[in-house]
């Protein structure tokens, strides 16, 4: 006979087996040392208006063809260093060397055509004063003379034109720097006026910048600038405004100010695209390091220290002051407020903190015996 179980018996016995769930862990502390923390400052920031440009040499020259003539041997190329004096680009002298020649030899034969008229000259001024010899003799052996110099004189200038030519030929560095562009080849016809390389003194680098005319008011020789190259990366370099052009652009508005580097650190490349921004003044802001910002899209979020817990804070950032790498803080923290200084994905809202305590200084002396 079987036996009939009762089903609330079944459901009493499933009840007091079925496993309790897990109750939520608590979220671990995290440990933070003193120097983890960086508190929200006021300080004065760098103000002034913005200025765009590019690198470029002081010292530059463009070599071009001062004769007509084909093009025998480049001696550099780009990026070739180079001293002052250096040949560079040697053209075709054949035409030239037999004008040279040439005009040489005119200058021989007439040195010698005006000798001989010099003495004849002579001689008759000595008749002419015996009575031996008519005025009219004299005069046509003066007119000899005077031709005889001037024929003279304008071969030595042809002579002298074409050692000058001759000279042309050879395209010399006008100083120490580097090739920075090749514009021709061997075998290349250059006519006058021909580009034949550009030579420039990397040790002169400057900032060539544009100011908008509307805050150019705000612009004075002297003041300092900071600006970034592109290609540096985060690289922040300073100079001082060196000149103002006096006219603006009539197409852009904008006026052309020339920044001089600071110190060593400049680029080594012309050509560069840079942007950075005037000091014209100073002003008071809450500051807070770059490095705190976490960035998510378009928003900002920094971790803030509020009673042994971590808080995830909105905030609304600034302009970056140049100067000291921070960033203004226009809401969302006050002044003392601690953040996490690098900030890491692992933090969560909310989670408890155990503040490190320091550790003691070196040399410190143990304890008593």
């Amino acid at each position: 006979m079987l036996r009939v179980v009762p089903l609330t018996m079944v459901l009493l016995l499933a009840a007091c087996n079925k496993t309790p769930p897990a109750a939520p862990m608590a979220p671990q502390a995290l440990l933070i040392a003193p120097e983890d923390l960086v508190s929200v400052q006021s300080g004065a920031m760098a103000s002034g208006p913005p200025i765009t440009g590019s690198i470029q040499p002081e010292r530059r020259a463009d070599l071009r063809a001062e004769v007509s003539a084909v093009v025998l041997q480049v001696v550099k190329d780009n990026g070739d260093r180079v001293r002052a004096g250096e040949l560079l680009v040697r053209l075709d002298d054949t035409a030239i060397r037999d004008s040279l020649a040439s005009a040489e030899d005119m200058v021989r034969t007439l040195s010698l055509s005006l000798d001989q008229s010099l003495r004849q000259w002579q001689r008759l001024k000595t008749l002419r004063e015996s009575g031996m010899a008519s005025t009219q003799q004299l005069e046509d052996a003066e007119t000899k003379r005077n031709n005889a110099e001037s024929e003279l004189s304008a071969a030595r200038t042809r002579s002298v034109q074409a050692r000058q030519q001759l000279e042309r030929t050879l395209s010399r560095a006008p100083f120490d720097g580097i090739v920075s562009e090749r514009r021709v080849s061997a075998g290349d016809t250059a006519q006058i006026g021909k580009e034949l390389l550009k030579v420039i003194d990397p040790s002169s680098m400057r900032f060539e910048g544009m100011v908008s005319a509307d805050t150019i008011g705000q612009v004075k020789v002297g003041q300092g600038v900071h600006f970034r190259v592109n290609g540096y990366g985060p690289q922040e370099f300073a100079g001082s405004i060196r000149r103002i052009n006096p006219s603006a652009n009539p197409s852009t508005r904008q006026v052309e100010v020339l920044v001089a580097f600071a110190g060593d650190k400049r680029p080594q490349l012309a050509g560069l695209y840079a942007e950075g921004r005037i000091e014209a003044g100073s002003r008071l802001a809450l500051m807070i390091p770059a490095m705190s910002v976490v960035r998510e899209g378009d928003k900002a979020f920094a971790w803030k220290v509020s009673a042994g817990q971590l808080r995830k804070v909105a905030i609304e950032l600034g302009e970056r002051d140049p100067r000291s790498g921070q960033v203004a803080l226009r809401a969302g923290l006050g002044d003392g407020d601690q953040l996490i200084r690098n900030p890491t994905s692992a933090l969560s809202d909310g989670q408890p903190l155990q503040l490190q305590p320091a550790a003691p200084k070196s040399g410190a002396s143990a304890g008593g015996n």
